[in-house]
């Protein structure tokens, strides 16, 4: 018997609890995964304090990242064999022992790429390449990243300035630092979001990590057309200015791993706590104070 985090009900980190989880083979197409480290992620806690719709079969587990050994592989499966370390990149249902995956949602962890930084990439890393993807970056760009120190925002800035764009994100103060060391030009902002852009001279291309009103109506007096403008959180202030939500490639998930192999994309941690601890991480993720991203230990 396996142990896993769920959640009977919607709500805040007090519905999370340590349960069993049944030992289950692979199905057609899939591999169980002996997890090692979990990442969280904004999306754990929105899905279970219910910010997508009453749509889950309870009991919930949460969890779209993680990083093991493959412990049992089902048929159809050539790409992968028992003792693999891999990259897991779930729709959910990370928070457990032993994950059974569909092998298309995984991918083999190079040996340059650690545990901690292979259990950081899928979701935000994720999320942070397919912005940059999205809006095709390339070396003629000055790109904009809302929310650039966050787990989301860091990705996009590092692959963007793999890509040799010119980049400028915001973030609080005490972040700045972080952000000229991963080499983009941070801004203050409180006097004016639009005003301290312009002041760093013209962008060509905004990507969001964060989303909200005052990141749409920069991108919308910044840039002539809401098609060189990304988000990576949908909501009805983008929907109505008509700035897209990220769209997600199929290899996203192979590339983001490539590029953390190479070491053009770092993804900082803050901290890991046991996996026992998930109410206490969310916690931590939900007051966005964190320095980087929050691990699970299993």
């Amino acid at each position: 018997m396996s142990k896993r985090i769920e959640f009977a009900e919607y709500g805040g980190p007090e519905v999370l609890r340590w349960a069993e989880d049944l030992l289950a083979e692979p199905g057609h197409g899939q591999i169980r995964v002996r997890n090692e480290l979990i990442g969280v992620n904004p999306i754990d806690w929105k899905m279970t304090a219910g910010h997508f719709g009453d749509t889950l079969t309870l009991p919930g587990v949460p969890g779209w990242a993680s990083t093991g050994t493959v412990d049992a592989v089902g048929e159809g499966v050539n790409d992968f064999s028992v003792g693999d370390a891999v990259i897991a990149g779930a729709r959910g249902g990370s928070y457990r022992e032993l994950l059974i995956i569909d092998a298309r949602l995984v991918a083999h962890r190079p040996p340059t790429v650690s545990t901690e930084q292979a259990a950081g990439l899928p979701s935000s890393g994720v999320a942070g390449y397919s912005l940059i993807h999205h809006l095709g970056i390339t070396d003629a760009d000055t790109l904009l990243v809302h929310g650039a120190a966050g787990s989301v925002g860091s990705a996009a800035v590092q692959i963007a300035i793999a890509r040799g764009a010119r980049v400028i994100g915001t973030a609080s103060p005490e972040n700045h630092d972080y952000l000229r060391s991963i080499g983009a030009i941070p801004i203050y902002y409180k006097n004016g979001l639009v005003e301290a852009v312009k002041a760093t001279g013209i962008i060509t291309a905004s990507a969001d990590a964060v989303g909200g009103q005052r990141s749409v109506q920069a991108a919308a007096e910044l840039l002539p057309s809401p098609s060189r403008a990304v988000t990576a959180w949908g909501d009805e202030f983008s929907y109505a200015a008509g700035i897209p939500w990220v769209e997600h490639p199929a290899d996203e998930l192979e590339r983001t791993v490539e590029l953390a192999a190479t070491g053009e994309l770092i993804v900082r941690i803050a901290q890991t706590l046991p996996l026992v601890e998930a109410a206490t991480a969310f916690t931590l993720s939900m007051t966005a104070h964190a320095p980087g991203k929050i691990l699970l230990r299993v």
